[in-house]
């Protein structure tokens, strides 16, 4: 059993999401930058965008697939360096 569980989650207070202002800027077929964390860093292109810009769906350079951010996983979305 855990130490440390958290007891009746179903009332526990959402936390409001915010995307940034380059999540908002996202349109679908943006080239783009993905930092997973500092020196892990992946290019790939937008190919979908939630109305309210707190998900993003990205297809990863080189065939690796398309994978879904959500603003708040903690990965930076940047430009793609021309």
């Amino acid at each position: 059993m855990a130490k440390y569980r958290t007891h009746n989650l179903h009332e526990q207070p959402l936390r409001r999401v915010d995307p940034d202002a380059r999540w908002r800027s996202l349109r679908q077929g943006d080239r783009i930058r993905v930092r997973l964390a500092p020196g892990y860093e992946t290019g790939g292109q937008v190919h979908a965008v939630t109305s309210d810009h707190t998900a993003v769906w990205v297809d990863l350079d080189g065939g690796r697939g398309r994978t879904l951010l959500h603003c708040s996983d903690g990965v930076e979305i940047l430009p793609h360096a021309s």
